[in-house]
This record gives C-alpha cells, sequence and structure tokens, in this order.
C-alpha cells in the first residue's frame, strides 16, 4: 500500500462530506438537533456522536464490501486480471458523475421524518443512529465515490480496515468543523456554508476532470492497447 492510496482515500471521505447532497444534510441534521439543546457543549457532542455514527457505518461497510470481494476467490481473481480494463470505464462514468453530467437527480434516502423528529426531540440521544441513517443515504455523488472508487481502491490493495476507515474519518473532518461553528460561532455558519459551496464546486469540478482525463488513458492502454511510452 502506498501513500497516494491512503491519501486518495481520505481526499475521497473528504470530497463526498463537501458535496452538496451530503454537506446540506449534515448540516440540517447537526442544526436540526441542536435546536432542543441549550448547551454549546452538548450540541458539539451531539455533532461528534453524528459523525461517529457516518463513520462507523463507512467502516463497517466499506469493509464488509472489500472483505467480501477478497474473500470470494475467483471473484479476486477476476478483479485482478481485468481491474485495469474495468477502471477506465468506471473512472470516465465517475467523472460525468462529478461534473454533474450523469445522475443528478437520483438518490437513496434511509433516514425517515419520523426519526428525524425524534432526534430534534431528544437531541443527542438520537445523533448517533441519525449519522448512521444519514450515511445509508446515497446521492449519486457519494454513491460514485464510495462504490465506484473506494471499494475497487480497496479491493487493489487488500485493505477491507484501512482504507475504509480513512474514508470515514475524513468525512467527518468538514462535520466536526460545521458542528463547531452551530456550537459557538452560528453566525458565520451561512458564510462558511456558502464559502465551502464554491470551493467545492472547483474542487468537484477538477477531481471530475482528472477521473475522466486518468480514465480515458486507462481505457485507451489496457483496453485499446494504445502505448504513450514515446509521449
Amino acid at each position: 500500500m502506498t501513500w497516494v492510496s491512503i491519501t486518495t482515500a481520505a481526499w475521497l471521505g473528504i470530497l463526498t462530506a463537501i458535496s452538496p447532497c451530503p454537506l446540506a444534510s449534515n448540516v440540517a441534521a447537526i442544526s436540526f438537533i441542536g435546536r432542543q439543546l441549550h448547551s454549546k457543549t452538548a450540541i458539539l457532542f451531539s455533532g461528534l456522536l453524528y459523525t461517529t455514527g457516518r463513520t462507523l457505518t463507512y467502516l463497517a461497510l466499506g469493509a464488509l464490501l472489500s472483505s467480501g470481494v477478497l474473500a470470494s476467490g475467483e471473484l479476486s481473481r477476476f478483479l485482478q486480471k481485468y481491474l485495469n480494463e474495468i477502471l477506465g470505464p468506471l473512472l470516465i462514468l465517475l467523472g460525468m458523475i462529478l461534473l454533474g453530467l450523469i445522475g443528478s437527480g437520483l438518490s437513496i434516502q434511509m433516514a425517515g421524518e419520523e426519526i428525524q423528529q425524534k432526534a430534534s426531540k431528544r437531541g443527542a440521544l438520537y445523533a448517533f443512529p441519525l449519522g448512521i441513517l444519514f450515511a445509508l443515504s446515497f446521492c449519486p455523488v457519494s454513491a460514485g465515490l464510495f462504490f465506484g472508487a473506494l471499494i475497487p481502491l480497496a479491493v487493489s490493495n487488500n485493505s477491507s480496515l484501512l482504507l475504509p476507515a480513512l474514508y470515514g474519518i475524513g468525512t467527518a473532518i468538514p462535520v466536526v468543523f460545521f458542528a463547531f461553528l452551530i456550537a459557538f460561532s452560528s453566525k458565520w455558519l451561512g458564510k462558511a456554508f456558502k464559502s465551502l459551496n464554491h470551493i467545492e464546486f472547483y474542487v468537484r469540478t477538477a477531481t471530475g476532470i482528472i477521473f475522466i482525463v486518468a480514465g480515458l488513458y486507462y481505457t485507451l492502454a489496457h483496453i485499446y492497447g494504445i502505448s504513450f511510452a514515446g509521449l
């Protein structure tokens, strides 16, 4: 396993957390819980519990999927043989999702209104399970980054725990930041949210372009056998 793989896993997590759909749901969830909490420490604590629920969910799901693939001898051998061929079209698809060219209207919502209402009434008590449910509410960008990028990365590096854990930690960083703002400096929340949305657009666009370029390279090199050695 290289530092590139380690950094990539954490970066995928950060990119997931600052994408519009997950970021909006994270801020809304923490704000929703914080309505019934009058203590700044309690709001921050509920934010940390919510973040822990999300992080552990990504870790468990990533470990389960990657270890399942690695444990399957035939599937593992198939991926080892054809991963480079699969990676090209997959990266192009992920790049198109990040650029908003496809899948912008799709989402999987598992955090129901009843759970959200209970969370608003009981505060920190429901923050942890709410984090689990929101982690399972995939939108196109988060689903593409998790299933299409992290899982293949974990399988190719034979890492069913470390890389999913780093992804989960990456998703936690922006959420903890906003939990701190909600608890101690809510007047800056709107400005920070707006600024991060602008940053996210350029970061997501750049990452999408990089994914498409890398996908074209893998497709041309490993599917069509075009050599770039002389370039």
